[in-house]
C-alpha cells in the first residue's frame, strides 16, 4: 500500500502546483487585441492601450513565468513601432531568459530576506515605470515572495537594519500580518509605492497570491495598493516580538514617523484606485492557494477518494499544532475509510508560523508540521497504518534553508523513522526535522517551482 499512496499523494502535489504555474494562469485570463489588453475577454473599465510603451515590472517566485507569458500575450497584438521592455526580480534558480523583459536573480535561493541586488532592481523598475508618459502602459507582476525581492528602504533606514527585524521576526514566529505592517512601514517600494512613482496613465498589476484570504495589500506587501503605512502598528508588533532593540535605525525611523503623523490613505476598491499623478491603477487576481487546493482535491477525486476540502485555514496557527491537529483528523480519517471501504482524503491551503529556538537544527514549516504529525500519532501509542499519508508542501519548492519543499510520511516513513533510533520529540523541539526525515525517506523534493501561493497539507486514507 506504501508505495501506491506515495504515488497517489504525487500525483496530487503535482496537480497543485500545475494549477498554479503562471504560463496557465496568464492566458486563461488575460488576451490581447484591436491594440488593448483584455481581462476575460473584456476591455478593463479603463482601456488599457497598447499603442505607446509597454513596461513590465515586478517581482516574486512565479514573476519569471508571469513575464514570459505575458510576453507571449503581448506579441500577438502589439502595434507596429510599439515597444516592450521591463525588469522582474526573482530568486536564484527562477531565471529564464526573454525576449523582451529582463529577468534578474536578486537573492539566493532559500533565503527570504532582501539583498543589495534587490534594493538595485527596484530602484531601477521605479525609473522604468516612472519615465512613462499618460499613453503608456505599465504591467506589474507581483507574486509571493516579492516582499523581498522588492525592496527599497526609507531614508534613515539601512538594509542591514530591514534584514535584521525581518530574520528577528521570523524566528519569532510572527504571522505574515506582522511581518508586512513592519516592511510597509519601511520601504518606499510597498504599500502602493511602486505605484505612486508611475508616470504612465494605466497600470495593470497581475497578481498570484501566496497570502490566506488573498489581501491585495499583504501579497508582496502590497507595491501597487495603497494601503496606509501605520509605526504605531509596526512599532507594537517589535515589542510583541522582543525586536524593539534588533535594528535602532528602524525603531527610530517609527518613531520619528509615528511623531510627524500617518498621512491620509487613499483608497482603492477592488483593486481599483487612481494615483495622486493621474495613474489608473487596476489588480486582477490571476490565482491563489485556494487554486492549487481546487487542483489537488480534483485529482483526488479522480483518484476514487472522498474529499473535506478547507480553503482558508489560519495563517496564525504554528507547525508545532497543524501537526498534532492532522494526526488526529488522520485517525478519524483512516477508521472511517476501514469501516466502509471508501477511501478518503482532507486538503486544506494555509501557511503556518515557526517559533525558532537559539538551539535549533535545519528544517521548514512544512517538515516541522509532519514531524510533529509524527510525534503526535505516537504520543497516542498506535502504529502507523500501511493505508494512511500525511503530506505538508511549500508550492514554490522551498520550505526554510532547505533543498526540500516539504515532507511526508506513512508506514515506510514512520517504520524508518522508528528503526532508527531518530528522537522525534527532540527533533520537532529544535526544529531539526530536515535530517530526521531525510533519514527516513520523507523529504518532498520538487526543485524552485516558479510559483508561490503559499502551502498545501493532504491527508490521504485508505482502508
Amino acid at each position: 500500500m506504501t508505495a501506491s499512496i506515495r504515488a497517489e499523494m504525487a500525483h496530487l502535489v503535482e496537480a497543485a502546483i500545475a494549477a498554479v504555474r503562471p504560463e496557465a494562469l496568464v492566458p486563461h485570463r488575460l488576451a490581447a487585441a484591436r491594440g488593448e489588453l483584455l481581462l476575460d475577454g473584456q476591455a478593463f473599465p479603463v482601456a488599457a492601450r497598447l499603442g505607446g510603451r509597454v513596461v513590465v515590472v515586478g517581482g516574486g517566485k512565479a514573476a519569471a513565468g508571469m513575464a514570459a507569458a505575458v510576453e507571449a500575450v503581448l506579441a500577438s497584438a502589439r502595434p507596429q513601432g510599439g515597444t516592450v521592455s521591463g525588469l522582474v526580480s526573482v530568486p536564484a534558480g527562477c531565471g529564464r531568459r526573454l525576449g523582451h523583459v529582463e529577468v534578474r536573480e536578486t537573492r539566493p535561493a532559500g533565503v527570504n530576506l532582501p539583498t543589495v541586488a534587490a534594493v538595485a532592481a527596484t530602484g531601477d523598475m521605479r525609473e522604468a515605470v516612472a519615465s512613462l508618459g499618460p499613453d503608456d502602459l505599465a504591467i506589474v507582476i507581483v507574486t509571493g515572495g516579492g516582499s523581498a525581492l522588492l525592496e527599497d528602504p526609507r531614508d534613515g533606514v539601512t538594509l542591514d537594519g530591514v534584514i535584521a527585524v525581518s530574520r528577528s521576526l521570523s524566528a519569532a514566529g510572527a504571522d505574515i500580518r506582522e511581518l508586512n505592517l513592519v516592511r510597509q512601514a519601511l520601504s518606499r517600494v510597498k504599500a502602493g509605492g511602486l505605484a505612486r512613482a508611475c508616470g504612465a496613465g494605466r497600470l495593470v498589476a497581475l497578481v498570484l497570491s501566496d497570502v490566506i484570504g488573498d489581501p491585495l495589500d499583504l501579497i508582496a506587501s502590497g507595491p501597487c495598493m495603497p494601503a496606509s503605512t501605520d509605526p504605531a502598528a509596526a512599532l507594537a508588533v517589535l515589542r510583541r516580538h522582543a525586536a524593539v532593540d534588533v535594528a535602532p535605525d528602524v525603531t527610530r525611523h517609527l518613531e520619528r514617523a509615528l511623531a510627524d503623523g500617518t498621512p491620509p490613505a487613499l483608497h482603492a476598491v477592488g483593486g481599483e484606485w487612481m494615483t495622486p499623478s493621474g495613474c489608473h491603477v487596476s489588480h486582477v487576481l490571476l490565482g491563489s492557494n485556494a487554486t492549487a487546493v481546487d487542483a489537488a482535491a480534483r485529482t483526488a477525486r479522480d483518484l476514487g477518494y472522498d474529499v473535506t476540502i478547507r480553503h482558508a485555514v489560519p495563517t496564525s496557527e504554528t507547525a508545532e499544532s497543524v501537526g498534532p491537529r492532522l494526526a488526529a483528523e488522520a485517525t478519524g480519517l483512516y477508521a472511517a475509510a476501514a469501516r466502509d471501504g471508501r477511501p478518503r482524503a482532507v486538503i486544506e491551503g494555509g501557511e503556518a508560523v515557526v517559533t525558532v529556538p537559539s538551539e535549533h537544527g535545519v528544517g521548514g514549516r512544512n517538515q516541522q508540521t509532519v514531524l510533529a504529525a509524527v510525534e503526535a500519532w505516537w504520543c497516542a501509542g498506535e502504529p502507523w497504518p500501511a493505508g494512511l499519508a500525511v503530506a505538508s508542501i511549500g508550492t514554490d519548492g522551498e520550505d526554510g534553508p532547505t533543498d526540500a519543499s516539504g515532507g511526508v510520511v506513512d508506514d515506510d516513513v514512520a517504520q524508518r523513522l522508528s528503526g532508527a533510533g531518530i528522537d522525534v520529540a527532540r527533533a520537532v523541539a529544535r526544529c531539526d526535522a530536515y535530517p530526521a526525515l531525510a533519514a527516513a525517506g520523507g523529504l518532498i523534493r520538487t526543485g524552485p517551482t516558479g510559483t508561490n501561493v503559499a502551502d498545501v497539507r493532504i491527508i490521504l486514507a485508505r482502508p
